[in-house]
């Protein structure tokens, strides 16, 4: 894995771990318990696609595990942005972790088409 590829890897895995501690903060105030399952899902499985990447068979199932990993960014964007909308979580919290989030979402989006460029296909 490259230095940079090293780096968005190391991003995932510690926004993981922010996820999971929002999670269990939530679950300990008892907010957010109809999305706390969902966002710590998507939360880590940003990362776990990442690393699955890694050993992707081919450029195609690498930019598939890519894109799932580019989906559960999106997912856990709405996930925060519901729990900050009905209370859940106040503009401290969101304003710590939702930047975050959209910076990996950017860095995926820029591998994605990276890659997709190298094998001459530049449609995101």
């Amino acid at each position: 894995m490259s230095d940079f590829g090293k780096m968005v890897d190391e991003k995932c895995l510690l926004f993981a771990a922010r996820v999971v501690n929002l999670c269990r903060f939530l679950d300990k105030e008892r907010k957010g318990r109809f999305a706390t399952d969902q966002l710590v899902r998507s939360g880590m499985g940003i990362g776990a696609n990442f690393a699955e990447a890694e050993c992707a068979i081919s450029d195609n199932d690498f930019l598939a595990k890519l894109y799932i990993s580019l989906k559960e960014c999106n997912e856990t964007l709405y996930w925060l942005r519901l729990l900050r909308t009905v209370g859940d979580i106040d503009e401290k919290h969101f304003n710590s972790i939702f930047p975050d989030c959209e910076e990996i979402k950017r860095l995926l989006v820029s591998i994605i088409k990276t890659k997709r460029n190298n094998m001459g296909n530049s449609k995101l």
